[in-house]
């Protein structure tokens, strides 16, 4: 069966939100697809004000919720796992719950599959391909060697 999260997240969301109430969400930034300003994460963890209110347009989809909102004035989009989500609560009284942090399944690939951009294989999940540019080489020189490794941050490209 699949996970019971993303219905589970949801409904306390629109339970939350019909009752008036503003709806927080704490994710655990080190499960793998989350998409959030690194620098407002606290030990691992950051808290998201998720109403309608306080983001543009937010999507619950089946495998993520996604939405933009402001950080210092810069606009993010964010993008948050249901696995990564550690509890979904009410801000103005604490009603919610907690939820176990899941992290998505490893896939193995050989060595040669893992050069070739992945194509849409017919399902209805999206797929990432390569892309490269003509400055591909120079911004490879550019990088620091520490930034190779290390938990995931955003990047500004302009």
């Amino acid at each position: 069966m699949t996970s019971n999260k993303p219905y589970i997240v949801k409904a306390f969301y629109d339970w939350i939100s019909d009752n008036q109430l503003t709806p927080y969400i704490v994710v655990d930034v080190s499960v793998y697809g989350v998409l959030v300003p690194m620098s407002y994460v606290n030990d691992g963890q950051i808290v998201l004000n998720v109403s309608g209110s306080a983001v543009g347009s937010i999507a619950l989809g089946s495998e993520a919720i996604e939405f933009s909102a402001r950080f210092g004035g810069k606009l993010e989009h964010l993008c948050v796992p249901y696995g990564a989500i550690a509890a979904i609560y009410a801000k103005e009284n604490g009603a919610g719950t907690s939820l176990p942090i899941e992290h998505p399944e490893a896939v193995e690939e050989s060595p040669a599959a893992a050069d070739k951009p992945v194509a849409s294989q017919g399902n209805d999940e999206p797929g990432l391909s390569a892309v490269s540019s003509a400055d591909e080489h120079q911004v490879e020189q550019s990088k620091p060697a520490s930034a190779a490794k290390g938990k995931p941050s955003l990047k500004v490209v302009k």
